[in-house]
């Protein structure tokens, strides 16, 4: 990233809603029981900015839950998808890391058993950055802004209310009882980040294939802002 450009500025950052933006060459940490579909709604976003960004998403291949195609399609278009299920854990972090670094994933997901140490995520971090400046080099007749926003951005899925050691940011979703005439109502809390307070949203989605998100609450905000 260029020494003008701040840490956690807009430029540099992947939006999901206005004022909820994840730094990009980084890795952020998503917890608590709907944490999957935030991954989700990331991948949408990257998929705005590029519609031919890859979204790498590791997990367990012991673990029973999948991801539908069809479930996936209405926040996010499931073909630049890659699943890469992996035998043991101490593969998870291995692919994320290589992932990162190879720098053509816009968006590299990690569905973990448990939060991870403090050396695995700097490990993490580094590779990122190494992606980002390798990502720059891939198409060399962008602008700096299409080039910035292919640096690879890391998203750690743990449980609970998670604590990933050295995250650049914590976010945790939870799923809320939905108005009638709504799709869908989530509580999206921003638990920690290195350049923001707490803070938290209530976001809704109208129907099932609406253009995007609605932010129906965001501390004393109480007026609807349309994604």
């Amino acid at each position: 990233m260029p020494a003008s450009q701040p840490p956690g500025s807009d430029a540099a950052a992947l939006t999901l809603l206005p004022g909820i933006a994840l730094r990009q060459g980084r890795v952020h940490e998503a917890c608590g029981p709907a944490r999957r579909l935030l991954a989700a709604w990331a991948m949408g976003a990257t998929g705005q900015h590029d519609t031919t960004a890859a979204t790498v998403w590791i997990r367990p291949a012991w673990n029973g839950d999948r991801i539908n195609p069809h479930g996936l399609a209405p926040w996010a278009h499931p073909g630049p998808l890659v699943m890469v299920d992996c035998p043991q854990g101490i593969d998870l972090l291995w692919c994320a890391e290589e992932a990162l670094r190879g720098g053509s994933a816009a968006l590299v997901v990690i569905d973990l058993p448990e939060p991870p140490e403090l050396t695995p995520v700097r490990r993490l971090h580094l590779a990122a950055e190494t992606g980002a400046a390798r990502a720059r080099t891939h198409r060399p007749g962008q602008d700096r802004r299409q080039t910035r926003s292919r640096a690879p951005l890391g998203l750690l899925l743990t449980p609970g209310t998670g604590g990933g050691a050295g995250v650049e940011s914590r976010w945790h979703l939870d799923s809320l009882p939905p108005p009638p005439d709504t799709y869908g109502r989530w509580q999206l809390t921003r638990l920690r980040a290195r350049t923001a307070p707490p803070a938290a949203w209530t976001i809704t989605k109208p129907t099932a294939y609406s253009p995007g998100l609605r932010i129906a609450a965001a501390g004393g905000i109480r007026d609807p802002v349309l994604c």
